[in-house]
């Protein structure tokens, strides 16, 4: 029986029985990802309430039988969340509680309403619809934002910063971010780009609309896309008038010779990971695709999370390889979070002052601060430790979801466990993927259906991301999704 009193204010907790602690329920090599879980949990649930200080690093360490850099990292994790404050010498004490909203009672009709036919408003719809687990591909973990590192950052910069800086800058983006984007592209892309020719946006979202606009302007009027493909960036190529023909993808990406056979002349892609079979464009397809834009054709190449690669290195984007003929657009919304509203787009020499002017009509530029508080992290090294730290949380974060699915949906087949904040699965049986989704919703559990990204038939499946939950939530998630029945 734990005989410590959490509910005093103030108080220390600790001893062999704090929280019921047991480190043999981690799994191999998870024991920060454990018991960074196991504190959250109950700081959400009032077991620790706001005011109680944890024990000491060393001392709760010792009670584990655990090394005292696993309670440092997990205290250092949930600090940066805003879960726990650092004292001095009044030590770690937990700031805020997060409660966790959890269904009574099954909501099919609102489920069956969310997850219908997709529309301009099916992404806000389903953000707001409440769930246990959120497994909502494309989600970062934005628990892992690296608070500190941002602050830290963000006082260097206001400390040099001169009071110019605060007024309009250049459109195009401030030179710091467009120089450390540049260095940050040559050493993980492969992309070997002039500053000068860097656009700073907002996200890969401002990059499709900026790029629809211009080419609207120039007489295009439809950009092909793959299928299945991203219905948010169809949605987007839409919304400025673009028709979005589809052209289907394999097991070894784009089918290069129907995109020759239509009649397109842009085309749309995702080949470092392809969203959302996760599918690295073969070599030989790489070859076509990029005689296809040599004899004529434009590429605008999505580079939405290449950094995140588990079983192989990424492979060199396309603009390392062919600069004149394709748009290349990234962010930093999978590597940090969508907030930042940050992205970066290269644009062959002849599109480059119609897309700034296009931008500036948009907005007048990104906000400065963060721009400048994003390099920084860049140029000192921050991003890169940051990176490497969340591609071992995800790695095992994937690996619980990969082990899951083999356990409670044994037909299923996985596609695009390499790579990326997500994963698919399809299945061989005729199911309604979409209704699917909605009895899962409507059990708690939120996700994708893969027929929302596709135009084309294909078959049914689920698009699952994994990157915001604990390995515990994703094997719940999984055996909840398991246990609804289905219609064959």
């Amino acid at each position: 029986m734990n005989r410590s009193n959490p509910g005093r204010s103030g108080r220390s907790i600790g001893g062999a029985d704090f929280l019921q602690l047991d480190p043999a329920e981690a799994t191999p090599g998870g024991l920060a990802d454990w018991l960074t879980d196991r504190l959250r949990t109950a700081i959400s649930t009032g077991h620790l309430p706001i005011g109680t200080r944890l024990p000491a690093t060393r001392t709760l360490a010792t009670d584990l039988g655990i090394s005292r850099g696993v309670v440092t990292e997990s205290y250092q994790r949930l600090t940066e969340d805003g879960h726990l404050t650092t004292h001095g010498r009044s030590g770690t004490i937990v700031a805020r509680a997060q409660f966790r909203t959890t269904p009574t009672e099954p909501r099919r009709t609102t489920s069956t309403a969310v997850l219908g036919a997709p529309d301009l408003e099916i992404f806000d719809n389903l953000r707001a619809a409440p769930a246990r687990i959120d497994l909502t591909p494309g989600v970062p973990d934005l628990a892992a934002f690296p608070r500190t590192a941002w602050l830290r950052a963000e006082r260097a910069v206001l400390n040099d910063l001169e009071s110019a800086s605060f007024g309009y800058g250049d459109p195009a983006g401030t030179p710091a971010l467009r120089r450390a984007v540049a260095n940050w592209l040559a050493r993980n892309r492969g992309i070997a780009a002039d500053p000068d020719d860097l656009i700073i946006v907002a996200g890969v979202a401002q990059a499709i609309g900026l790029v629809a606009q211009v080419l609207d302007q120039r007489g295009v009027h439809e950009i092909a896309v793959e299928d299945p493909g991203s219905l948010g960036s169809r949605q987007h190529l839409q919304n400025w008038g673009m028709h979005t023909p589809p052209i289907p993808v394999d097991d070894r990406g784009l089918q290069v010779d129907v995109l020759r056979d239509s009649a397109a002349k842009v085309v749309m892609v995702t080949p470092a990971h392809h969203f959302p079979t996760g599918v690295v464009l073969d070599g030989e397809r790489r070859r076509e695709l990029i005689q296809w834009a040599a004899d004529g054709g434009l590429i605008i190449e999505d580079d939405y999370d290449a950094e995140h690669r588990y079983d192989r290195p990424p492979v060199p984007a396309l603009r390392a390889m062919l600069t004149d003929r394709v748009i290349y657009a990234g962010s930093i919304s999978k590597l940090l979070a969508p907030a930042l509203r940050i992205g970066w787009m290269l644009a062959p020499a002849q599109y480059k002052d119609d897309l700034i002017g296009r931008k500036r009509l948009a907005d007048l530029g990104n906000a400065a601060l963060p721009q400048l508080t994003l390099a920084h992290l860049m140029e000192s090294g921050e991003l890169e430790r940051h990176l490497r730290f969340l591609r071992r949380r995800h790695r095992i974060r994937r690996d619980a979801m990969v082990t899951a699915i083999h356990n409670y949906l044994p037909t299923a087949t996985i596609h695009g466990a390499a790579a990326g904040l997500h994963l698919t699965i399809t299945f061989a049986d005729t199911i309604n993927d979409t209704e699917l989704a909605a009895s899962a919703l409507a059990k708690g559990v939120k996700t994708h259906p893969l027929s929302w990204h596709s135009q084309l038939p294909h078959a049914p499946g689920l698009v699952l991301g994994y990157a915001a939950r604990t390995t515990t939530e994703i094997t719940e998630a999984i055996a909840t999704i398991a246990s609804v029945p289905t219609n064959s």
